[in-house]
């Protein structure tokens, strides 16, 4: 017995007869024939039962395709971790962006991943932060786009630091660039929910001014915060970046936030375990470049860390 025996078996079974399978494996099928049955020689059992409609699978055929899907699995997962070199990366990504970030990031990223490090598959889950720290925490993605203090930075990379904005419905005060933090009361606010990065960022700022907010709904939906705006609704507390696109088209409007301003970092996380991968390496080289170049070409309102 030898792969190519196993791989043609399969074909056969999978195809339902030697003439398709012949077909689809670009062999001829007196060559499959032939190797089918010198599996069964060695194996003193016969694997298929040939009849004019094609072919069907014996007891022990069926326990043999069992295990032949099982090796033939076992040995391309073998052959991409032996060919997933620095060099030449290959395999799946996944990354979790919150949804503000994404609204800049995501397109670009995808672009770039798939110009630069071709044999890298990127799967990209977009999500609110307080789920995606959650799922960072339990290991379900290789790499996370998520928010923190400057103070709580660590060792992640940090893409940008943002500054946040009043997100005003259009025609509505206040029509200054400008709003102090203690004046935000005046304003019904629709925000995240309380277990959010985003909202927990501007709680302690608030808090440790002796501020206070009216907080009239908590939403973890960045777009239907977004539409409540837009609908005159409410106001939110967010980051440039998270509607951009809408302030462009003049559907909101930006007041910067001071006395003080509040900021928070953008930053990059590995899973710990995947810090090895060249995959995972890759792509978390290539997220810092695609997120200067966006800041520096006014795409992403934000500032881009010190080089270091």
């Amino acid at each position: 017995m030898d792969i190519r025996q196993l791989k043609y078996f399969v074909g056969v079974v999978e195809a339902g007869s030697f003439t398709k399978a012949a077909v689809l494996l670009h062999v001829a099928q007196s060559a499959l024939s032939l190797h089918v049955r010198q599996l069964e020689e060695s194996f003193g059992t016969q694997l298929l039962v040939r009849d004019r409609t094609g072919v069907s699978v014996t007891a022990s055929g069926t326990k043999l395709l069992e295990r032949a899907r099982t090796i033939l699995k076992e040995i391309r997962l073998t052959e991409m971790e032996l060919t997933n070199t620095v060099a030449s990366p290959s395999g799946e990504v996944t990354i979790g962006i919150p949804s503000g970030a994404a609204r800049v990031l995501s397109g670009p990223l995808l672009e770039s991943v798939r110009n630069e490090l071709p044999r890298i598959s990127l799967k990209m889950i977009e999500g609110m932060t307080g789920p995606l720290e959650e799922w960072m925490a339990a290991g379900r993605f290789n790499l996370a786009v998520l928010y923190r203090t400057a103070e709580s930075v660590g060792r992640m990379t940090v893409l940008a630091r943002e500054e946040f904005c009043l997100v005003v419905p259009p025609g509505e005060p206040p029509f200054e660039d400008e709003i102090p933090l203690a004046d935000l009361h005046a304003f019904p606010l629709s925000v995240p929910m309380r277990n959010n990065n985003v909202r927990r960022s501007v709680a302690d700022v608030v808090a440790q001014h002796g501020c206070v907010l009216d907080v009239r709904f908590e939403v973890d939906s960045l777009s239907t915060i977004i539409n409540m705006v837009m609908e005159g609704k409410a106001y939110s507390i967010l980051a440039p970046s998270a509607i951009q696109r809408e302030a462009s088209q003049g559907q909101v409007r930006t007041v910067k936030i001071i006395d003080p301003v509040i900021t928070r970092s953008v930053v990059l996380a590995v899973n710990p375990k995947d810090e090895q991968s060249p995959a995972v390496s890759a792509v978390r080289k290539l997220i810092p470049n695609v997120t200067r170049t966006l800041i520096e070409s006014g795409q992403w309102p934000a500032t881009a860390p010190v080089r270091g």
